[in-house]
């Protein structure tokens, strides 16, 4: 038998890390809230994407130094060990992939937590686990994305890994196949690499980091060549198969073989079966279309990867803040998307904001494009970084529209670059500025003077 409705002020439905942000700022607010997850409180970042994998990249990271020794001022022998890399994930940043203390720490703030899987049943209505809510300000919808697989023959009926399982994995394998160029996938490519697994990595585009510059997909797979990762780039995938502990993938003709294979093919928003069609809105959409306020409807708010407006802990949180204002009544800038900042944490990291040099030219701007190699700047020479800073410029307004970092700690350097785009700061004053010696970002100087 249904429950009786229950009245409340706010539902938030996916208390990833925006959700959670959004649902403790309004409850300490002073307003009665629900939240509602089906899976770990605080979403897929601190349990299986961003914290997790960096910590793997962090001891792989240290692995690689430990190699360089010899070039730089002694003798090293590095000998890997997953070991430490799982405790560390398992006791220290994910309790054994328990989220009590996320539980914990939301209920303290006054939020009603419920777990389970919720459903819009009309407008400011969510129903879960027989009981339904009736938020009197609206509902949050903040549902997420989870891994998806391409439709290759014979993938599904083999135990194939998703960044889930790798970063859950007690041992790793020797060998292994990761399907996917992009972020995820060239992120624990290399990781896996420095501890010892032969790696080899397909992507179907033309190059790996296909949303990147050209110049730093070339770059990365130049490194992962020389580092011994095997990068198979436009590449068509024909079948998989699973057999005797093994894995045979057939690609253009020929079988390559792995104990692993890694789909790290893109994720999919949870859009389907949360009752999109009660409120007006179609369930079969890739994301939930917001205005600035990020409103999706009377009475609903998007926020997080369902916006389509990058899947990023820090997208969530900057839509989670401007959710908040508007249900609170509060003033405030409306969401902005022309200064997004997003990082590759391989080595080197590769950093951008803004627009591409094509997707600035397709927006018909006069451009103007500064490139210079890191090695341009002594900090860059003295420590033999690979990378470079690329700016892109748009030549009637005299301010940068795109930058990428690309360098031992590019995603660093992006932070200066990220000001510039977003506060529109002209390129003269940025060229009038004074840039620490010796620093990487002395390179964003030398580009500067190149812009042509």
């Amino acid at each position: 038998m249904t429950q009786e409705s229950q009245q409340v002020d706010v539902v938030v439905v996916g208390l990833g890390p925006g959700g959670e942000s959004l649902a403790t700022q309004l409850a300490k607010a002073g307003l009665k809230v629900v939240g509602v997850d089906r899976r770990l409180v605080g979403g897929e970042c601190p349990y299986y994407g961003c914290i997790p994998s960096k910590m793997v990249i962090r001891a792989a990271d240290a692995l690689q130094e430990g190699r360089r020794i010899p070039d730089l001022g002694g003798a090293s022998t590095v000998e890997p060990d997953w070991t430490p890399v799982h405790a560390r994930i398992r006791d220290e940043a994910t309790t054994d992939w328990d989220d009590k203390i996320a539980v914990d720490r939301l209920e303290d703030a006054g939020v009603t937590f419920v777990r389970g899987p919720a459903r819009l049943t009309g407008p400011r209505e969510v129903a879960v686990n027989g009981a339904t809510f009736t938020a009197s300000k609206g509902v949050v919808l903040n549902t997420g994305t989870e891994p998806s697989a391409p439709p290759i023959e014979g993938l599904a009926d083999t135990p194939y890994w998703t960044n889930r399982d790798a970063l859950r994995t007690a041992e790793i394998p020797g060998s292994l196949i990761v399907v996917g160029g992009g972020a995820i996938g060239a992120e624990l490519a290399q990781a896996y690499s420095r501890f010892g697994v032969q790696v080899t990595v397909l992507e179907v585009a033309d190059r790996m980091l296909a949303p990147e510059e050209p110049e730093a997909s070339r770059l990365v797979a130049d490194v992962f060549g020389r580092q011994g990762i095997q990068v198979l780039a436009g590449v068509s995938i024909s079948s998989v198969s699973y057999d005797d502990g093994h894995f045979s993938v057939e690609v253009d003709g020929q079988t390559l073989q792995a104990d692993k294979l890694l789909v790290a093919a893109g994720r999919r928003p949870n859009l389907a079966d949360i009752g999109l069609d009660t409120v007006g809105l179609d369930p079969s959409a890739r994301a939930v279309d917001t205005d600035g306020r990020m409103r999706a409807g009377d009475g609903l708010w998007a926020i997080g990867d369902i916006t389509g407006k990058g899947a990023f802990t820090h997208m969530s949180m900057y839509q989670a803040a401007i959710a908040a204002r508007d249900i609170l009544g509060q003033d405030g800038p409306e969401a902005s998307y022309t200064a997004v900042p997003h990082v590759t944490f391989t080595d080197p990291e590769v950093g951008s904001v803004g627009m591409t040099e094509k997707q600035a030219r397709d927006a018909g701007l006069n451009v103007r494009v500064g490139t210079t190699d890191l090695a341009s700047s002594t900090r860059g020479w003295i420590a033999k970084g690979e990378g470079f800073i690329k700016l892109v410029e748009d030549a009637d307004r005299g301010v940068l529209v795109g930058a990428t970092s690309v360098g031992p700690t590019g995603g660093e350097v992006l932070g200066m670059l990220v000001t510039a785009v977003h506060g529109e700061v002209p390129t003269d004053t940025l060229r009038s500025m004074i840039f620490a010696y010796p620093t990487f970002h002395r390179a964003v100087e030398d580009a500067l003077s190149r812009l042509a």
